[in-house]
């Protein structure tokens, strides 16, 4: 199955992530071994990115979502289960014990 997000195909999940981001997937996770300043100028960056694009955190979730809906829908296909029945016993006497 090929994926393409504007017009770009995504050959691997973190190229699909990237792509469906707009934004490289280390500026939200980061990267081993970065120093205390490269860190800072990167959460910089991304709150940078939040702020133009409140509504970025939503997306996302709504893209993963139906990525998920289209290619693993048994992952959605919840049932209900019944009540717990509490199993209560009586005493000689026929009451309820606690």
């Amino acid at each position: 199955m090929r994926i393409f997000i504007g017009g770009h195909e995504a050959v691997s999940t973190d190229e699909f992530i990237e792509l469906a981001l707009g934004t490289p997937l280390e500026l939200w996770l980061g990267v081993e071994g970065e120093s205390e300043e490269e860190r800072a100028a990167r959460l910089d960056a991304a709150r940078d990115i939040l702020a133009e694009y409140p509504n970025l955190p939503d997306d996302v979730s709504r893209v993963a979502a139906q990525v998920i809906a289209a290619n693993a829908p048994e992952l959605f296909n919840i049932v209900p289960l019944p009540p717990r029945a509490t199993a209560r016993r009586r005493n000689s006497k026929g009451r309820v014990a606690a």
